[in-house]
Order: structure tokens, then C-alpha cells, then sequence
């Protein structure tokens, strides 16, 4: 009895890689794909449910400061990508999960209590310590967190959409299983990196624009931020060990095809 071939969606005759993976495996990268969808946590779908309101706040953000946010992301992203490679996370003490998100939170309600002035100040610690958390996540699943492949990678989901968009904000291309980092320079990918971080950043901005109040916001904020980029930490470099074990083209075809049959649940779902 012949066996039947299983195909790639959309093509009859080609056999899908994905499905050389052991179901164990299969089954995380579907996991890492829900997580992917749920990384938008209660705090930041609050947010986006303010809607206009919060488009109004970022009107009346004075146009020099979108300005400066917008110039120095750059700035800020590559002095992350060297401190993280002189200090890595594996040096710093193991406060585990906890020790990120209560930092996070002080520095956010620091960086609200006197409105803008205090928030711009607080962004570049703030950068780090979200580089700082990824890199955990990367030894989490067996990387060096300070080796150039890491940083890069860190990099990159930066680049991953980010909280505070309408939909999920993936830009999957990011969390592909390959690193696809060949020819393409540190500053190349903060490039490309830095306007899409910019934005995000501009809106963490308007949040905490009111003094006292924002220190509020500024906390929430934050810890919302930071588990956002833990949890695509957690995609991007549990695909990566996968990838490693079992190959990149499976892995990469599996978690291809989970996008598609999540995207279909989430249709159904809301017909």
C-alpha cells in the first residue's frame, strides 16, 4: 500500500519538510506560535483600546521630542548591542524574571513622575535592560548570551513588529528559524531596526507625559514592554535551538505552516 505524500499548503505535488520533524517538535513550534499571537498581553490590548485617545496624546508630544526619539534610537540600540557584549547576561547577578520586571517597573514610574523630561531619561536604561532580558532567554535555551550571534538576534526581534500595534505587529520574516545574517552589518540591521523601535518608543512616551500620573502608566508600561520581548525572545530562540537539532528548512516549513493553521483558528474564531 502506497503511503500518502504530504504536501506543502498551496502546492499538490511538493512534500512538506515540516512534517519530518518528530511530533514532539511539531508540537513546540505550534506552541511558539500561540505564544507568538499572545504576546500582546491585557495590558497592552488596555492601551490600544484607548484608540484616539491615545493618538491625541501623541499630538500634543512637543515635535522636537518625536524628533529626538527618532534620531537617537539608533544611538540607542547600538549602545545596548556593545554594553550586552561587554557585560553579558550571564555575568550580571540571577535575579531571574522577577529581578527584570522589578527594575522595569521602577524605572518606568522613575521615568513618569516628572513627565517627559524624566522620561527621555529613562529610555536608554530602559532599552538596555529589554536587551538584557532577551539575552536570559537566550541562555534560557542554551546560547551565549553575549556571543555576536545573540546580540544580533536580539537585535532583530526589536525589529519583530512591536507592542502597542493594532494587530499583532509580527513581522515574521524576524522569527524565521534561519539566522540569515550573512553580509549584513551591526549597523545595517539597526538601521533597519530603529524606526519601527522609534515608534514604539514615541508611544511609551505619550503614556507617561503626565507627571505623578505617569509614573503609573510608566510602570505598567514597562512591565507590559518587557513581556512582550521576553515572550518573542522565547519564539526566536526556541525556533533557533530547534533549528539547530533538527534543521533549519523543517523547522522553518513547520513553523510556516503553523502561522497558517493559527491564522485559520483565529478566522474561524472571530466569524
Amino acid at each position: 500500500m502506497s503511503k500518502a505524500i504530504e504536501t506543502q499548503p498551496g502546492n499538490g505535488s511538493l512534500p512538506d519538510p515540516g512534517h519530518s520533524l518528530p511530533p514532539q517538535a511539531r508540537a513546540r513550534v505550534a506552541d511558539y506560535v500561540r505564544r507568538m499571537r499572545r504576546a500582546n498581553g491585557p495590558v497592552i490590548r488596555a492601551i490600544n483600546s484607548l484608540g484616539g485617545g491615545l493618538e491625541k496624546q501623541l499630538n500634543f508630544l512637543p515635535p522636537s521630542v518625536a524628533r529626538l526619539v527618532m534620531t537617537g534610537t539608533e544611538g540607542l540600540l547600538e549602545r545596548a548591542y556593545h554594553a550586552a557584549g561587554r557585560i553579558g547576561a550571564a555575568q550580571l547577578p540571577d535575579a531571574g524574571n522577577w529581578g527584570h520586571a522589578v527594575a522595569a517597573a521602577t524605572g518606568g514610574a522613575l521615568g513618569g513622575m516628572g513627565g517627559l523630561g524624566t522620561a527621555l531619561v529613562e529610555l536608554p536604561a530602559t532599552v538596555t535592560l529589554f536587551f538584557s532580558a532577551m539575552q536570559k532567554v537566550a541562555q534560557e535555551h542554551g546560547f551565549a548570551p553575549e556571543s555576536d550571534e545573540t546580540r544580533l538576534a536580539c537585535l532583530e526581534i526589536f525589529g519583530a513588529g512591536g507592542p502597542l500595534a493594532d494587530d499583532d505587529g509580527v513581522n515574521t520574516a524576524f522569527l524565521g528559524a534561519r539566522l540569515a545574517l550573512s553580509g549584513r552589518s551591526v549597523q545595517v540591521l539597526i538601521q533597519q531596526v530603529a524606526p519601527g523601535l522609534a515608534a514604539v518608543l514615541t508611544r511609551k512616551l505619550a503614556s507617561q507625559a503626565v507627571p505623578v500620573l505617569g509614573a503609573a502608566a510608566g510602570a505598567g508600561v514597562n512591565l507590559a514592554f518587557l513581556s512582550y520581548y521576553r515572550e518573542m525572545a522565547h519564539v526566536r530562540f526556541g525556533l533557533m535551538r530547534l533549528s539547530l537539532d533538527h534543521g533549519h528548512e523543517p523547522v522553518e516549513a513547520a513553523f510556516r505552516r503553523a502561522l497558517l493553521d493559527e491564522g485559520r483558528k483565529q478566522r474561524v474564531g472571530t466569524d
